[in-house]
This record gives structure tokens, sequence and C-alpha cells, in this order.
């Protein structure tokens, strides 16, 4: 026995949650008495009403589970010769008078055949598919036995390379019952040398070789052959001689026109002696579950990665955690910050200082620039799970606004329409919009079709970044004859979301528009302890510095309407320190990555910003963007920007299948970097299963994951770890 459930229910709950398709059959049989038992599709809460007592539980076969598919061994012969025809597969079961006597596969397409003796009419072997079904454990056999429960990990295979390994089998078994010549048997190749390679090697190769489509002159025909010859010398690890037997026999009459035995076997040559990606025999050794992959640009000896997957050499490194000594911003930043945690359940330093930081900008918004004309409108957002305490910092800073009596400065929470967010902004120039669920803002206003109304939003956002510094001019709208006009805007968005909602809403196409290059995205992937805060009004000190903000006007009573702000100068040593980040942006804008250069051109303008910020916090009254301002600023934005690198490697995805790649990495990495198979699979149940072996196949392949085996009491345990 194993480790499966011993309880029926339990079982029946256990490989529901495999994918796989249960169903009561009575105690001590073998076949199911329920009328209309295939079509028989139970969910969880039928489990209780067909598995509560005595009995036993068969699995539907094909389909109904995913086309788990199993190959029934009848007889000695069978099970003695499966190890050399069948395809390996990580799922064998049976019982103890018949050990290893079921072969379990993830075959769609395959059909139920049956293969018996010509002359005592008795079963040989039999593939059972969508129609039929198998009794397994903790079912008892008629003969008192145990069934194995059904374990492990079906290997992925093709329907017509699986359907000819089982035939194959059970010529073997006739041959050697009767003395028959096995039918279909590999002809000698051109040459006089015998093939090396296994039988079951040459029939897997053989059944590969068949799925892959004839070389058609004019239509890439010759890279076609080169990846015909390469999967069979250096995929199946064939000799020269039966690669080339294999390709002029079974390959070759299928091309137009076929080739010559000259040309042909220079392929062969070609293939045998070129360098290669894949380790040699990666076909053999990895089993049957890739030889159902007739991806040609596997082979293709320009290919050196999967399509849309970068190399690891050029995968953005994680820097980590928000960094400790970035959380200090000298003066009202940093008593702000303070306030925040004192009066938070979940007190959360990094998403404080990011509010802090969009409060301080609109509070010095049209008021301060620096010697380039930066200002200091950010956009800035803070990421942290659900119940995680987001909401406080948003109300510390409605409150600071409201108790020194700028209300007008904080917007409206919800941005219906680019004109509303124009109006408002017509209304106050200086506005620090706070939006909470912005992941689903975002993934709302990005699609035109669910929300059009929404969708020139973002636009607006960014020409109003852009515009802080000159004249913003919106568009006429129907109810106005005038365009409207807003001199030098100055725009702070604070948003905050959950990790899903935020990064599942990044694309190619937003990282590379703009938008999101201007986001300041501050992570908190932490969910801190409560604490009994209790509830303060805003202290003095920082209602104070609010109110002298709010009343600082240079360039007289006319700033409102044209605004002179005065110039922050930086010291020499801060403007090393700026030189210092745009030659490394220099260098990273030189690397051929799209995201990484939408990513990077912004950073040190959201420098200069930061800084600004950092000098107006500091001393509001004569600030100074030093070295200390400096180093901070460009720090801060150097690390979100690489940060930004790698979550957009982590989730924006090239199509489907990477995203399924994608998402499966971060269920390992959730895991803390190691997961057992079966663990895998029920974390991944929108995967079908041929689709999760797919993926973890081609992780294997590309080496972003590793197998390994660990032993437990009773048998060896798949485990996949990120390498």
């Amino acid at each position: 026995m194993s480790n499966g459930p011993a309880n029926l229910l339990d079982a029946a709950r256990w490989y529901l949650a495999r994918g796989y398709a249960p169903i009561p059959v009575p105690a001590g049989s073998k076949v199911p008495v329920l009328k209309g038992w295939t079509d028989l599709r139970l969910a969880e809460a039928d489990l209780p009403q067909h598995f509560n007592g005595t009995g036993n539980i068969g699995v539907l076969l094909g389909e109904p589970s995913g086309w788990l598919v199993d190959v029934d061994l009848d007889c000695e012969e069978a099970v003695a010769l499966a190890p050399a025809f069948l395809p390996p597969t990580g799922a064998v079961s049976g019982r103890p008078g018949k050990l290893a006597s079921h072969w379990w596969y993830i075959c769609e397409g395959a059909r139920t055949r049956k293969h018996q003796d010509p002359a005592s009419k008795k079963m040989i072997v039999e593939l059972r598919s969508t129609g039929a079904q198998t009794v397994v454990g903790p079912s008892v056999h008629p003969s008192g036995e145990p069934y194995d429960p059904l374990e492990g990990d079906p290997a992925v295979v093709d329907a017509e390379a699986l359907g000819a390994a089982v035939a194959a089998l059970a010529d073997a078994v006739r041959a050697q019952r009767h003395g028959d010549a096995l039918p279909g048997r590999l002809p000698a190749p051109a040459s006089s040398k015998a093939p090396s390679a296994p039988d079951a090697v040459l029939r897997r190769a053989e059944a590969y070789l068949d799925r892959i489509p004839p070389a058609i002159s004019g239509s890439g025909g010759h890279s076609q052959t080169y990846a015909a010859a390469t999967a069979m010398v250096h995929g199946f690890g064939l000799d020269a001689e039966t690669a080339f037997g294999l390709l002029w026999d079974r390959y070759n009459p299928r091309c137009q026109p076929p080739w010559s035995e000259k040309e042909l076997r220079h392929k062969v040559g070609d293939a045998a002696s070129k360098p290669h990606d894949r380790p040699h025999g990666w076909l053999r050794d990895a089993g049957p579950a890739e030889a159902s992959d007739v991806d040609l640009s596997g082979f293709d000896p320009e290919r050196r990665r999967v399509p849309g997957e970068r190399p690891r050499s050029e995968r953005p490194a994680d820097p980590g955690a928000f960094p400790d000594h970035l959380l200090r911003v000298p003066g009202f930043i940093e008593q702000v910050v303070a306030h925040n945690l004192a009066t938070a359940t979940r007190p959360q330093p990094v998403l404080a200082l990011a509010a802090a930081i969009c409060l301080q900008a609109v509070l010095a918004a049209r008021k301060v620039r620096d010697e380039r004309g930066n200002r200091t409108n950010l956009y800035c957002v803070g990421v942290a799970p659900s119940g995680a305490g987001k909401d406080n910092a948003r109300k510390v800073n409605k409150n600071i606004l409201f108790a020194a009596d700028m209300v007008e400065h904080e917007g409206n929470e919800d941005l219906a329409s680019d004109a509303g967010l124009v109006t408002a902004v017509e209304a106050e120039p200086a506005v620090l919009f706070q939006i909470d669920e912005f992941g689903r803002f975002l993934r709302t206003i990005g699609d035109p079709k669910k929300a059009p109304h929404l969708f020139n939003v973002l636009t607006a956002l960014m020409k109003l970044y852009s515009s802080a510094d000159t004249v913003f001019r919106g568009k006429a709208y129907a109810d106005k004859k005038r365009n409207k006009v807003v001199d030098q805007p100055c725009v702070s968005v604070y948003g905050t979301t959950v990790p899903e909602h935020f990064f599942e809403s990044l694309t190619a196409d937003s990282l590379s528009d703009g938008f999101i290059a201007r986001l300041l995205v501050f992570e908190s992937a932490e969910t801190p302890a409560r604490q009994r805060a209790r509830a303060t009004g805003v202290p003095d000190s920082i209602k104070q510095a609010a109110e002298w903000w709010g009343s600082f006007k240079p360039g007289g009573n006319l700033a409102p309407e044209h605004p002179q702000p005065i110039v922050v100068e930086a010291t020499p040593e801060a403007g090393e320190v700026f030189d210092a980040l745009a030659a490394m942006v220099d260098a990273e804008l030189a690397k051929p990555d799209e995201a990484g250069r939408s990513l990077w051109a912004r950073a040190e303008e959201k420098a200069c910003r930061l800084a600004l910020i950092y000098a107006c916090s500091t001393n509001a009254q004569k600030p100074v963007i030093d070295e200390d301002a400096a180093r901070w600023a460009c720090d801060l934005s150097s690390y979100l920007t690489r940060r930004m690198l790698y979550i957009a490697h982590e989730w924006v995805a090239d199509g489907v299948f990477d995203a399924r790649q994608k998402r499966v990495v971060r269920v390992v990495r959730k895991a803390g970097g190691k997961i057992s198979r079966s663990e895998l699979c029920r974390k991944t149940q929108w995967l079908t299963q041929r689709e999760r072996q797919e993926v973890i196949d081609n992780l294997l392949e590309t080496q972003q994951l590793r197998q390994e085996e660990e032993t437990s009491a009773t048998r060896p345990k798949v485990v996949y770890a990120l390498a």
C-alpha cells in the first residue's frame, strides 16, 4: 500500500482535487453498476452521497479526467516487457498479486484499444480511455487484495506514439508466445551497421519523426529537414547511420521533392557535428512527454531560447525588500510618517513614506522648482496585501489637509472620466488624487470596450504629469467652445492596491506607453501585527507646517493664476550624484530591452522631483538640494526602477503560454522556492493536466525550474525547485 487516503470519501476528494473523475463501484467488484456511470460527473458536494460506507472507487478515463488513460497489462509477459516498450511514467500501480500492472498517462485524444492473443482470445494489454474506468485504491480486488492508489505523476504523451507503443508491446508478447515476427519492425538502415539503440527508443523516434511535417521546396525545407535530423541524432541520441535510415525510409518519401542520399547524409552529418542548446539525448531521456512537441523552432540552430524568453543572464535581478535607509526623510515627511505609524492598527512604514511624499508634493506644488524646471508632482502607488492596513495613510493625508484648511487640494477619489479630471484640475491646479483599488482602476481604464468613458483618463494623466512646468491645454468638450487651459498644473496621485490586482494589470503595451514608467511603486509584502493604536488629532507641528505651505505665495497674490515658483538650487556635490545616475541610466538605455528603456528613461526625472521634495521637507523656508537629498532620491529612484523591471519580468507575459509559465513560477516561489508535484497540482487547478505538464516541461527545459527527488517513508516524491 502507499500514502493514499485509506478512507473512501477522502480518497474520492483526493482524486477529484487532482482533476480525476471518481465513480462508485460495489464492494468486491471491478464493474460499476450505477446506471449511466459513463456520464457521471460528481462535484465535491456529491461525494458523501456516493462514498458513504464500504465499497470500491473507480476513476473515469479519458476526457472526463483530463485525458488520464490506463495501460492495463493483463498478462505476466506484458508486465515483464512493458519497460522496454512503454514510455516511462511517474504513475504505475497494481496490487500485491499483480505488481506494476497499470501504467498511467495523460494522453489527449487517445482511444480505447484492446489487444488479444490470437489463439486463446485472452487479453494481453488494453489501452483504456474515454468510456472506460479503472478501479483504484483504497478499493479491494475480488481476490481480497488491496489496489494501490493512483499516485505519482502520469507522463504526458502523444496519442499516436502511445498507441504504437502498446501495439508493439502486444506484438512482442505474441511473438514470445507463438514465434511470430513482429509486424512493423524497423527496417535495417542503409548501412551494414546494426541499429545501436533499443527497440523502445527506435519506436519512439519513429513516432516522433512521423509527426514532423515534410520538407517542401521553397517553404523552409532545408531548415525543416535539419530539424528532423537534429531530433534523431541529438534528441534521441541515435548514431548517424541509424538516424539516416529512419529519415530515408520514413521521412524522405514525404518530402517534395525527396532529398538525394548525398544531401540527406549531409544534413545528418551537420546535425551530428554542430553544437546545440539542449543536452544530448534530451528527447530520449526526458521521455515521451516531449515526443508530442514537434515545434521545429526548438531545433533551429539559430534559436537560443523559447520565444519571448529572456536569457538567464539578461533576466533582471530582484533588488529585494524596500531598503531601510530609504525610509527616513528628515523634517515634515518624517513627522507625518511617525504620526501615521502611531495611529495605524497595522503600521506600514513603506506606505506611510509614499503617502507622506505625496502630501509634501501637493503642499509645495506650483511653489518650488529645481534649476532644471522639475516640479514636485509625482504618481505613487502603495502595494500591500489585502487587510494589511493600506487605508490609514490616505486618511492621515486627508486629515492633515482638513486641519490646515486646505481640503480643496484633495481631489475626488473617483476619477470618472478625463473630462471630470481636467475640470477638477482647472478648479484647483495643485491637487492630490488618492485612489483606492488602483490596480482595478488601471485594468478598467485600460480596456476601451469595458469602460469607453474612462479610456482617455490615462492620456490626460500623462499630459498633466508633463505639463507642470508649462501650460496644459485640454481638448474642447461639447459643453464648452474653448479648450480647457491650466497654467502649470501640479497633479499628484497616491493610489493603493493589492499586489495581484496591480501586477495583473501590467502589459507589455502599458510598460512602453509611458504611464507605468511614471509611477513610483512602493511595496510592502508583509501584513504587520496589530497594535492597539489610539486615534489622535493631527499634531500641532504637522498642522503648522502644512499651514505655512498654504500661506506661502511666491510671486505675490497673482501666484494662483500664474505661478512664479522659487528656484531650489543643488550643491555641486548633489550634481555629481545626479551625474552618476545619468551615466548609469545611459548604460541601461543602451541595452536592447524595450520595457527597460521605458522605465529607465524616467528614472533621472523622478530622482530630481524626489530630491526637490526631500529639500522642501528638510527645510521649508530655505530648501537646498544637497548631497543627502540627491543620494536619497537617486537611490530610491534606482531601487524602484529595478524592482519594477523585476516585477515586469515576473508578471508581464508574451501570450497565454508564457502567462501560464510565469504563474506557475510564482506558485513555486510563494511556496518557498520548492514544491512537491502533488502540491503543485493542487495549487494549479486552473490548468488542465496536459497544460500543466507542458508548462513544467518547458520550465525544466529553460532551466527556470529543476526537478528533484525526495525519499519518503514509502516511495520517492517528485519535487520542483526554482533554479
